[in-house]
């Protein structure tokens, strides 16, 4: 495998590992959110952890394409990962600026991804950046606004 192919399967692993730590951090939030706007967070936030999921899979399936491997193994997740695992009780407010954080942090690196892949001449990882970066920007842009002054989230 060449160098660029490498360094292009390397940013698949952080984001293979990225969207599972989001997806589980998500799962936390949804079943720990609480308040007058329970049932709309809640369902919210179980929608994002369904696209985050098939993220996972996406990454997985283009590093074999690349005629590399994804990560398979539970305990490589953590290492490889960028965004940490959230832990703690949190309040409502602190489980969605963790979220908008996080999805900061994925859209910064898919920018950067996608360039490494542009220079790799890898068109078919850069264009699944692409359209990944529009997502978490979606799903960032939803919280944002839930987390707005005057949205009752303390």
């Amino acid at each position: 495998m060449s160098e660029a192919n490498s360094a292009v399967l390397a940013t698949l692993h952080r984001q293979q590992a990225n969207a599972l730590v989001l997806y589980l951090n998500t799962k936390k939030y949804h079943w720990l959110t609480f308040g007058p706007h329970f049932r709309d967070i809640h369902l919210l936030l179980d929608e994002h952890a369904t696209a985050l999921i098939a993220e996972v899979d996406e990454f997985a399936e283009r590093a074999i394409m690349l005629d590399g491997a994804p990560l398979a193994d539970p305990a490589s997740y953590l290492a490889a990962a960028s965004v940490k695992a959230s832990s703690g009780k949190l309040t409502l407010r602190q489980m969605l600026d963790e979220a908008v954080a996080a999805h900061e942090r994925i859209i910064g690196e898919l920018h950067t991804d996608a360039e490494t892949a542009n220079q790799a001449g890898d068109i078919g990882t850069a264009d699944l950046y692409t359209r990944l970066v529009q997502q978490h920007q979606k799903q960032r842009w939803f919280l944002r606004e839930i987390l707005r002054n005057g949205s009752g989230i303390g």
